[in-house]
């Protein structure tokens, strides 16, 4: 297979957007109960229906008018037609529209599934770690490829039985793994919940024939060893790495942070198996809190265009403008200490002279000016337009969580009001998936003609799952910035 039949590419986080791994909101969602929602990783249960029809389906449009236009065009008012059962959106129906741009994750399983050997190990570990019965696992031999894959998502062999829990958190494609340069970095999540779709992946990209041309190029993190007998103030010699956590910014920088799901010795890893196979010049390691409210640093600033960012004022250096406190107090009260960032530089030439940034801002100043070549003024749109709660209210619903589609093209929730002002503020068009879906289908817009948008995408139950459109792609090809 030609290599460039399925290239793979991505030197930054804005670049024009050409293929991307996804995958559909499956009945594993559905499936999400109180009880073990937190264990899940999710903070509330979502209404399957919704996010299905009203919301992840807009995303899926917006990909293929963008991306693969050949497979919707012309063809809206069928695939949306509830006679056709929605089957274009189905993964494991004949009707999907299986695109090679919006790539996705559950057919390229299903595709793997039918080597029977591969079929065989997966079925096996997927059992050991489920802690399957041996007829179980017999029973699960005799499924189609097609069906076995729905099972390894689902959970669910059928609507009444669930054998496994569901792995609900796939929709963000973004933590399973990376791609950095031609490179495939594969990821260990942190939580038990993401176990599952480790293993899922890791056999995605080593076995799939999309892939086959940079098997070489896939580089796992081994664990450190002995690292399972340190008391718990060892945690940060566990390795634990994923996708939201690591932002491509050139071909020569990548930044990595340190966050709840992400640990020290996976960024020393990292930034030392990059430079010894010289794929980047330099790395920049960003220690944010751990707390929930944050969990990867791409849920508090993403790159919009070369100059620029959408950020959480809370790591700015200007004061958040706090309802009733006067200049006096915000001066007296300080940086929150629990806001606090420290951002340092390592250089491939010299790993043992990193360099230091004080604060957020100062960083992507010196991305947009340095990596970038960027010479007029860098800006900053703040989440919740910098004012006290919205902030921090429309943070926690991703405001700073968007996916460029191109420089300047970006989704983001609908429901982040005070967001939407500030990108308005900042000479931003402002369209909401809905007008916008008609439009590229009647040729009023052209894709390829649009520049500094910000798409609103409906968001009531999507954003309960705490997780924006930079979480829900993983890129696998974007064309250089020029």
């Amino acid at each position: 297979m030609a290599r460039n039949s399925n290239k793979i590419s991505v030197t930054s986080e804005v670049g024009t957007l050409k293929r991307l791994l996804v995958h559909s909101p499956d009945s594993g969602l559905g499936k999400v109960v109180p009880s073990k929602a937190q264990d899940w990783l999710f903070e509330d249960i979502v209404h399957l229906e919704t996010i299905r029809r009203k919301e992840y389906d807009y995303y899926t449009k917006l990909l293929l008018y963008f991306l693969d236009p050949k497979k919707i065009k012309g063809r809206l008012a069928d695939v949306d037609n509830p006679e056709n059962n929605f089957n274009f959106y189905k993964p494991g129906h004949a009707d999907f529209f299986r695109s090679d741009k919006v790539v996705e994750l559950q057919w390229l399983l299903s595709d793997i599934l039918e080597n029977h050997e591969i079929k065989l190990k997966l079925i096996a570990s997927v059992c050991a770690i489920e802690n399957c019965s041996y007829q179980t696992q017999i029973d699960l031999a005799s499924l189609s490829s097609v069906k076995l894959a729905t099972v390894f998502i689902s959970g669910s062999t059928s609507a009444e039985v669930m054998l496994f829990p569901p792995v609900p958190n796939l929709i963000f494609t973004r933590d399973i793994g990376i791609v950095i340069n031609d490179y495939i970095l594969l990821n260990k999540p942190a939580k038990k919940a993401r176990t599952r779709e480790a293993l899922l992946v890791k056999y995605i990209f080593f076995n799939h024939p999309m892939f086959a041309s940079y098997r070489d190029n896939v580089i796992e993190i081994p664990d450190t060893w002995h690292h399972f007998l340190l008391p718990k103030e060892g945690d940060d010699k566990k390795v634990t790495l994923e996708g939201g956590d690591i932002m491509v910014i050139t071909k020569d920088h990548l930044l990595i942070g340190l966050s709840e799901r992400t640990s020290q010795e996976a960024a020393r890893q990292v930034i030392n198996v990059l430079f010894e196979k010289n794929i980047v010049k330099k790395i920049t390691v960003l220690k944010i809190p751990k707390k929930r409210d944050y969990m990867h640093i791409d849920t508090i600033f993403t790159q919009v265009k070369r100059n620029i960012w959408v950020m959480l004022g809370n790591f700015s250096r200007k004061s958040i403008k706090k309802e009733d406190a006067d200049p006096v107090q915000r001066i007296l009260e300080g940086k929150r200490k629990d806001d606090k960032i420290e951002i340092t530089q390592f250089r491939k030439k010299d790993p043992s002279d990193p360099i230091k940034f004080d604060n957020l801002e100062e960083l992507l100043i010196d991305i947009s000016e340095n990596d970038h070549g960027v010479k007029g003024k860098v800006k900053f749109i703040y989440s919740g337009n910098n004012e006290f709660p919205f902030d921090a209210r429309e943070q926690w619903t991703d405001s700073c969580n968007l996916l460029a589609l191109k420089e300047g093209v970006v989704l983001g929730y609908d429901r982040n009001d005070k967001t939407v002002e500030a990108f308005k503020e900042a000479g931003f068009t402002i369209i909401h998936a809905h007008e916008l879906v008609a439009k590229l289908e009647s040729g009023e817009i052209i894709a390829e003609d649009m520049e500094d948008t910000l798409i609103t995408m409906p968001s009531a139950e999507l954003s309960r799952a705490r997780g924006g459109f930079h979480c829900m792609s993983m890129p696998l090809w974007r064309e250089d910035v020029e």
